[in-house]
């Protein structure tokens, strides 16, 4: 969301000095952006994701040796 707010910001600065529109009147459109990510950050999809590991209390597997197999005697 900061970068689109930034995004924002910036076009809206450079709109305010090219005497388009002015800067007091362009603060329902921050909100709008705000807005609009908060909700498309909320309802998009969660299939196929992989929630990261240690969240929810679970403890990542157990890989094994990494350095390669074990050498049994």
């Amino acid at each position: 969301m900061g970068p689109a707010i930034l995004i924002t910001f910036g076009v809206l600065l450079l709109l305010n000095e090219m005497w388009v529109i002015r800067l007091d009147d362009t603060w329902p459109a921050v909100l709008i952006v705000i807005g609009l990510f908060m909700y498309l950050g909320r309802s998009a999809s969660t299939e196929g994701h992989i929630e990261p590991y240690n969240q929810g209390g679970t403890t990542p597997p157990n890989i094994g040796n990494p350095s390669g197999p074990e050498v049994r005697q």
